[in-house]
């Protein structure tokens, strides 16, 4: 959804686990006494990122860090802010989970300020809980709620993963060897690019625990804790999936270089059967003088004979060696 003014939604919120909705000449004239501020904006609008860069109060490197087009999640002490940026699964219509957004977060304790460029679910799930009086109460609930229900949104993805790997698991002795690459391909594509956010999201929540800013407190830093423990897990889980991945792509490459081994095998008793038999037919077709037989009546029926024994004592020889 386009916002023309770049203000996707706006709370003035309370102790109570409400939020009053704001427009932009309420938060024009905010000060800190006005109570905790939340600003959620759309930083592909012009209007949203002219206020960010020159009447946000943000000291330019904040600014330029909220508007950056690729970003990797971390979390930064700046004077007595905090500026965090996380990610989330995908789950616009359309898009794929492990297309992860984006969403960039300033936070000192009594103004919030976060900035996307697409729908992001978590957010949502804040706003709802904000219409119906349970939403975060500080900004420190405010950042370990976000930080939740970004985690909760990712189990979905990784337990579809989960079962993606353990379908083809079972496919391996059965699927046609392209298909099963395709869908192998398509795994670790997906494994790589969720574990290529969600391993610095690990990082930056466990270094949440610890950075010294006053509005976190103990309650907030357990709950932390946890998010960042879930977080560990689903990449301990996509680190699972892909070293189950190799193991699969690996007994998929056996049973292919058993299959190709067994088709030469035949070949190779093929050539090993008919070379004697196609010299000796080559022998007598030459069409020159003197060839045995070749006024007799009866040499075309002996040779046949003599290709049959031959072939014969080669196929007795062969099961003999147990090659058959």
């Amino acid at each position: 959804m386009k916002h023309e003014d770049g203000l996707v939604a706006a709370y003035r919120l309370a102790a109570n686990g409400t939020g009053q909705p704001v427009g932009w000449r309420e938060i024009e004239s905010w000060t800190p006494g006005n109570g905790l501020l939340w600003i959620h904006l759309d930083y592909t609008d012009t209007t949203a990122r002219d206020w960010i860069l020159e009447r946000s109060g943000l000291d330019p490197v904040t600014a330029e860090a909220l508007l950056a087009e690729e970003t990797r999640p971390r979390s930064v002490v700046s004077g007595h802010g905090l500026l965090v940026i996380l990610r989330g699964v995908n789950l616009n219509p359309g898009a794929d989970p492990e297309d992860m957004v984006s969403i960039r977060l300033w936070i000192d304790g009594e103004r919030i300020i976060s900035v996307r460029r697409r729908r992001l679910a978590a957010v949502q799930d804040l706003r709802d809980a904000i219409a119906a009086g349970s939403g975060p109460r500080t900004a420190g609930d405010f950042l370990v709620t976000l930080a939740d229900r970004l985690v909760t949104r990712m189990a979905d993805a990784i337990g579809r993963i989960d079962e993606t790997a353990d379908d083809l698991e079972q496919e391996v002795l059965t699927a046609s060897s392209h298909e099963l690459r395709v869908k192998l391909a398509e795994l670790r594509r997906e494994v790589i690019a969720l574990r290529r956010y969600l391993t610095p999201q690990r990082d930056a929540l466990t270094r949440l625990q610890t950075e010294p800013v006053q509005w976190l407190d103990d309650s907030d830093r357990m709950r932390i804790r946890e998010v960042a423990d879930r977080t560990t897990r689903y990449v301990e889980d996509l680190d699972a999936v892909r070293d189950r991945a190799v193991v699969t792509h690996e007994e998929l490459s056996s049973r292919l270089a058993e299959q190709v081994e067994r088709r030469m095998y035949v070949l190779s008793l093929a050539a090993a059967v008919f070379l004697p038999l196609g010299f000796v037919t080559g022998l007598l077709g030459v069409n020159v003088g003197g060839l045995p037989g070749a006024q007799y009546s009866q040499g075309f029926a002996i040779v046949c004979v003599l290709l049959a024994a031959i072939f014969g004592l080669q196929l007795w020889t062969l099961r003999r060696k147990g090659w058959l």
